[in-house]
């Protein structure tokens, strides 16, 4: 399996310290916080359902706001499931054919943002099993290499291709949820949404992607105690 080619908007840092319950992993400071005050969470609500009614009736700069602020973070929530740009902006563009073609079915169990984004996820899945079945089909390595793109600035090379190589080793389940969670800052209750799993499962599975991580990252302690002498 190739490299992901992850494009990473974060500073990435393994914890050392195998006491703790679980590995972090810092995001830079552009990412949302997590800790929302009761007016924001309000005035979020409010706009998703506004925007899935300007939607449902047909109005398009109900979709033209919905992309001026999700756009740029789906297509790299697409980049790091599919690998590459190209392969992010088609998800991207079918997605929001998708939500236009059923926008009657959604029936707000959850936002209309994350209902969005489980269209998207799924659009991503599709694309990576077509992929599989081409590379069936062809015989051919190629079709499932992701294609090269520009190093994510703030990263080192030697820590982006250690990860990349640690991620390509989680099942794909987890190295989902463990994208959403540390590289896009997403709320377990909107990636239980998104992946439609409990939000339980979701924090399971974000620790044992984390424990298998640091198992590859981690050097043994065997190894560093004899360098030491």
């Amino acid at each position: 399996m190739g490299t992901m080619g992850l494009a990473l908007p974060w500073k990435t840092r393994i914890s050392s310290v195998p006491r703790e319950r679980e590995m972090r992993v810092e995001p830079s400071e552009n990412l949302t916080s997590r800790s929302s005050n009761t007016a924001a969470t309000t005035a979020v609500t409010s706009e998703d359902a506004e925007l899935a009614e300007r939607c449902r009736t047909g109005d398009l700069s109900g979709y033209e706001r919905l992309y001026a602020l999700h756009g740029a973070r789906m297509k790299n929530v697409a980049r790091n499931l599919l690998g590459n740009p190209i392969d992010a902006e088609d998800a991207v563009q079918e997605t929001f054919l998708k939500v236009q073609r059923s926008i009657a079915s959604f029936r707000g169990q959850s936002s209309f943002v994350t209902w969005t984004y489980r269209i998207l996820i799924n659009t991503c899945y599709d694309a990576r099993r077509s992929r599989v079945r081409k590379k069936e089909v062809a015989n051919d390595d190629s079709e499932d290499s992701p294609r090269p793109e520009p190093r994510a600035p703030g990263a080192h090379p030697s820590l982006r291709m250690a990860l990349e190589r640690a991620l390509a080793g989680l099942t794909k389940h987890q190295r989902d949820v463990f994208l959403l969670y540390e590289v896009e800052g997403f709320h377990h209750a909107e990636i239980a949404g998104m992946l439609e799993i409990t939000e339980t499962a979701s924090k399971n599975t974000l620790f044992q992607a984390k424990r298998n991580l640091r198992q590859v990252l981690e050097p043994p302690r065997g190894n560093s105690v004899a360098g030491a002498r």
